[in-house]
């Protein structure tokens, strides 16, 4: 399971809609467990169906990440025009067993959020639990 905040949510799904119709990305980090920030990061692919990351963008996010005493938490990414499922390639390009990985959908006039662990080319949903930014009156997606 994973707790985010509100805040976030609202922020992936901007970040998800400004670059549509090609895929956004980014990460998303934590403190004391729950997701208290998200990062933008540039899909250098420019596609609609899929991204790549730019390494020194990366390794420039995670040092901030480090440097606030976060851990990163989950990489998120939207499908456009499809469900909030990995795709093959999404499964196949899941290298970090210890991240979750989020894709929001706007397929749907209500985009989707999900959550996945991938470890070894096995997709297992995981919960997310949305919560006020204070922790308070929780929401389980």
């Amino acid at each position: 399971m994973m707790k985010l905040t509100k805040n976030i949510v609202r922020e992936i799904l901007e970040h998800a809609k400004a670059d549509a119709p090609i895929e956004a990305c980014g990460y998303v980090a934590a403190i004391n467990g729950i997701a208290t920030q998200s990062i933008r990061l540039a899909n250098v692919d420019h596609s609609p169906e899929h991204f790549s990351l730019d390494p020194m963008e990366q390794f420039t996010a995670v040092r901030k990440i480090r440097s606030k005493g976060m851990q990163l938490r989950a990489v998120y990414h939207s499908h456009p025009a499809s469900p909030a499922r990995p795709s093959k390639e999404d499964i196949r390009l899941a290298f970090d067993a210890s991240l979750s990985y989020m894709i929001v959908s706007l397929a749907a006039s209500t985009p989707v959020v999900k959550l996945f662990s991938i470890r070894d080319g096995i997709v297992t949903e995981e919960q997310i639990e949305v919560i006020d930014n204070a922790e308070e009156n929780s929401n389980v997606l």
